[in-house]
């Protein structure tokens, strides 16, 4: 090695090629191959039990094969809520996820901001907490859905007679009039980010504008024919698709009284387009309805016990039909849904296994457990990610994905090296610090800051800040926080001792005044120069008093 070289590789060693903290032994493969699931399909897994044994190594091939059909091979586990998962709604880009519980609660992630051991919520919103009786409300959140064409709002659902629309970052934007029921089912338009429809318990469908909250552009009475005299019923689910033929999209919605009713989502409304009247059992909540991305199929999951294939063209009897236990009864949100290219149908069971069937002959093209034993309720694949989210009774929300097929989310996080443990993460050393950020709290819209179940607030509640600056800890007395202005300026003594006639700023003006009037015998000091030239002052003089105040009556 010449002189140069050996200068250059001198160089190199001295300067980092990279900035910031690192982990250089971290292997991210490793780290992914960690999060492989031991059981990907278990019909298969049996299938193999029962072959030759001269086939094992086909089968192997086979699995291998299949196991990158679709995205399942790994998971990542989030463990947020305290109760069921009744929803999951990502934005469009797969950054942003929201999802939704019976505890009364949204959680917020970043998913592009989470690392192997930051994986937990950086928001908890209550959608209750802008009312005055707040603390005496709390209800089940039924939906929660992005718009399709912007990730900056989400719609929100509860059990209460009003939509929300919420912002990106979990601070609410409109709340919608109320209708007579509760909502129960809520859709956004395939193609107009400004419209939406909702259903609920008042056998209403109701056209919104996103814009316009105190009144809805169209309400759908649906009259049923099937519920007696008063032709009510309580509408359970709702989809808004792109139409297959004729008009430009149609709104398809079932309902208690077990129909299938479908309109042109553009109007008229005071016809359907077609309604199937036992598309399932009278008095059973059908919870699952989605519409193929092509507009011509829609798949239902009744409280029958039934999952049934539609044509949008001949809607009149189901194209196919399949036995799958219900979780309705218990879980009205429990939903089915098509992959984004509509080649696979995936819903949840209540043994805790992803379904995933063919949509043609409705048989599973894959089964696998994800929460054994407990009901696994919402499901959702992201198109961009081609990973599918699912929610289950225990509170947890799992992310299945492939390293072969998928892209950013669970894979991204993974890819990242966990984030060091700091020395101001150690209470024992630094007690004035503010926890908000470490912790994932957040201040809910209209509430008062509080830590959620778990986090550092919780675990230490007289360590650290409150959002408002004041201490946690009840014996310590507030101290306002002194500002660089508030040290440079001076105070009053400084000011009374060091600048002259300040005191002057204390004195009563008109006293100050008198103060320099002369006395008698004394002579004007300020204005004696004027007594020379001073004109004389005559006054006009009057008869009598009566004559003074006649003139001033002249004069007004």
């Amino acid at each position: 090695m010449d002189g140069e070289d050996y200068d250059d590789e001198a160089m190199r060693q001295y300067v980092p090629s990279s900035f910031g903290k690192r982990d250089g032994g971290v292997d991210i493969d490793a780290q992914i191959e960690r999060a492989r699931r031991k059981v990907v399909d278990e019909n298969k897994q049996a299938a193999a039990k029962e072959a030759d044994s001269d086939k094992d190594s086909d089968d192997d091939s086979d699995d291998d094969e299949d196991e990158d059909e679709f995205p399942v091979s790994h998971e990542l586990l989030i463990k947020t809520h305290d109760r069921a998962v009744t929803s999951i709604t990502l934005d469009p880009s797969g950054t942003r996820m929201v999802t939704g519980s019976t505890d009364s609660t949204l959680k917020l992630h970043d998913l592009s901001a989470l690392t192997p051991t930051t994986i937990r919520a950086f928001k908890t919103v209550d959608p209750f907490a802008t009312k005055p009786s707040a603390a005496a409300e709390a209800h089940a959140i039924h939906q929660v859905l992005f718009s399709p064409h912007s990730g900056g709002q989400f719609l929100v659902i509860t059990a209460t007679p009003q939509a929300r629309l919420f912002s990106r970052d979990g601070e609410m934007i409109k709340e919608y009039v109320k209708g007579i029921s509760e909502v129960t089912t809520a859709a956004w338009h395939p193609t107009n980010r400004d419209r939406f429809v909702t259903a609920g318990l008042d056998s209403t469908v109701r056209i919104w504008d996103v814009k316009k909250s105190l009144q809805q552009q169209q309400v759908i009475v649906h009259k049923s024919r099937a519920a007696g005299s008063a032709g009510m019923t309580r509408m359970t689910a709702i989809a808004w698709g792109a139409a297959g033929e004729g008009n430009s999209s149609v709104i398809v919605s079932a309902a208690l009284d077990g129909s299938l009713v479908m309109w042109g989502g553009e109007g008229p409304y005071h016809r359907p387009l077609g309604e199937i009247r036992d598309a399932h059992v009278k008095d059973t909540w059908t919870s699952g309805l989605d519409i193929s991305s092509d507009g011509r199929l829609v798949i239902t999951r009744g409280g029958d016990d039934t999952i049934k294939l539609w044509d949008t063209r001949k809607f009149k009897t189901p194209v196919n039909t399949t036995t799958h236990p219900s979780t309705s009864s218990q879980y009205p949100t429990s939903n089915i849904k098509f992959a984004p290219n509509s080649a696979s149908v995936i819903t949840g069971s209540e043994t805790g296994h992803l379904h995933i069937l063919n949509p043609a002959t409705l048989r599973p093209e894959l089964v696998t457990p994800v929460t054994p034993g407990s009901p696994l309720i919402t499901v959702n694949w992201h198109p961009k990610l081609n990973q599918i989210f699912t929610g289950s009774a225990n509170g947890q929300t799992t992310i299945l994905f492939n390293p072969k097929l998928s892209t950013s989310g669970a894979l991204a996080i993974l890819s990242k090296a966990p984030k060091k443990r700091h020395l101001d993460d150690d209470p024992h050393f630094t007690t004035d610090m503010d926890p908000l950020g470490m912790s994932g709290e957040a201040i809910e819209p209209g509430g008062k800051p509080g830590p959620t179940p778990g986090s550092f607030a919780a675990r230490h509640p007289t360590v650290g800040l409150t959002a408002s600056g004041r201490s946690r800890d009840p014996r310590r007395p507030h101290i306002p926080q002194t500002t660089p202005f508030a040290q440079s300026t001076p105070d009053q003594k400084y000011v009374m001792e060091n600048i002259e006639l300040s005191s002057m700023r204390d004195e009563d003006p008109r006293e100050a005044l008198l103060k320099y009037a002369p006395k008698q015998g004394e002579k004007n000091l300020f204005t004696g120069a004027w007594d020379e030239s001073q004109p004389k002052t005559i006054y006009k003089d009057y008869d009598s008093e009566e004559d003074e105040r006649e003139a001033k009556r002249t004069k007004h």
